[in-house]
């Protein structure tokens, strides 16, 4: 899923309350990061996951887009040394029903 600068940004709004839920430390990112991160994001839709300040990891777009790939994810956007993902909830979940809502809102305007 491809996302578009104001759907990217409906979801930083939304996620602007969260709290990290995974964070990844100084043992970088592993497969149980990567459980992790694909566990709680099915589960929640939109997560945030930090990185800690005494893990190797350096923060770049590659690393969000790879993580979205292993946990069948989309990468939203990061904001200092979190990173922003979202997972559409095929049970049409509290986040996607809104994310739904306002992409309909969307076309509406450009059909208009």
């Amino acid at each position: 899923m491809n996302l578009s600068s104001k759907e990217r940004a409906f979801l930083k709004k939304l996620a602007h309350d969260l709290e990290p839920v995974v964070r990844i430390g100084k043992g970088g990112i592993d497969d149980d990061v990567i459980e992790s991160i694909a566990n709680v994001v099915k589960k929640r839709e939109l997560i945030k996951v930090k990185i800690l300040q005494n893990s190797s990891v350096e923060l770049e777009r590659e690393l969000g887009n790879e993580i979205a790939a292993k946990t069948d994810s989309v990468y939203v956007d990061s904001i200092g040394k979190v990173l922003i993902f979202f997972k559409a909830d095929n049970k049409k979940g509290k986040i996607t029903k809104e994310f739904n809502d306002f992409k309909r809102k969307g076309k509406k305007v450009e059909n208009e």
